[in-house]
């Protein structure tokens, strides 16, 4: 039996679409046993307990990798991230299932080598990345592989999640981004998310005001945000920094490093519109961790 803690995550952080993503502490929890039987699920709403769970998909890749037949499953799963939110909940379950497989089997993977086995089935590595390593993460890939760097998040530097009460699914978020985008825009967002790293590692004010700033998705994705100016307009005047997307969204991050922030902000969140959780969400250093048992 193995237990595996998978955090949430962020992606794109603004300026680096498909490219940045930070682990974040809000978990999920899944527990497998391998048997000679069927898939059996507990935890899990019925529509996902089937071979098509993600967490069962990426079990499997790794068997295949391995070489070896796949087994049947018991899974208990804990999910804490929510689903369809823009936190990473579908790597979290990629990454929990192929860290399960390696685990059972003599961890022969690094987290690196289990991001080359399962990135395909996301298709890009801004989320998997960090849920498997931790921290702030910039990847990509080249050729089928990926590759990744982690940078340093300044101490003092807050991340709080505001998330909404409905779903916007990565597809319809996707959907939406134009097919090509101009050369000044291309160019707007790389200067900024070169900027950006070196701002989150300093906790420079200045600069996260100024490089969490992007034109290649936010501008495309926040019309399907209901409530998105008001609560834009609300973090900034209760002391945020900076304010983006998490991920495809509908989730909105607020970045502070004031200690009053997040007390300001809980005071007003009634006044907005739609339903939304405030969540203070500190960075994951540590990304997937595994228990034998």
């Amino acid at each position: 039996m193995v237990t595996v803690r998978v955090p949430a995550t962020t992606a794109n952080l603004g300026p680096g679409f498909d490219t940045f993503g930070c682990a974040l502490s809000l978990y999920n929890t899944l527990t497998f046993s391998e048997t000679d039987g069927d898939l059996r699920f507990s935890g899990c709403e019925a529509a996902y307990c089937n071979a098509d769970n993600l967490s069962v998909v990426a079990y499997r890749r790794v068997m295949e990798a391995l070489g070896l037949p796949m087994p049947g499953l018991d899974i208990t799963m804990d999910t804490q991230i929510p689903i369809c939110r823009g936190l990473g909940s579908s790597a979290s379950l990629i990454a929990a299932g192929a860290a399960a497989a390696n685990a059972l089997h003599g961890s022969p993977y690094s987290p690196l080598e289990l991001l080359g086995i399962c990135n395909a089935i996301e298709g890009h590595p801004d989320n998997l990345a960090p849920a498997l390593l931790g921290g702030l993460v910039a990847s990509f890939v080249e050729d089928g592989r990926p590759f990744a760097a982690r940078y340093d998040v300044h101490p003092g530097l807050h991340f709080t999640a505001l998330i909404p009460d409905f779903e916007l699914s990565t597809h319809a978020a996707r959907r939406v981004l134009p097919k090509e985008v101009p050369y000044g825009d291309a160019v707007f967002n790389v200067s900024r998310a070169a900027v950006l790293l070196k701002a989150l590692e300093q906790g420079d004010k200045e600069l996260l005001r100024v490089s969490l700033d992007d034109r290649l998705h936010q501008p495309y994705r926040r019309s399907l945000i209901p409530g998105y100016e008001q609560v834009r307009a609300l973090a900034l005047d209760c002391g945020a920094l900076a304010f983006c997307i998490s991920g495809a969204g509908p989730t909105l991050l607020c970045l502070s490093m004031e200690d009053g922030f997040d007390a300001a902000l809980a005071r007003h969140l009634h006044e907005l519109p739609q339903r939304w959780t405030q969540l203070p969400l500190p960075v994951d250093h540590t990304g997937v961790q595994v228990t034998l048992s």
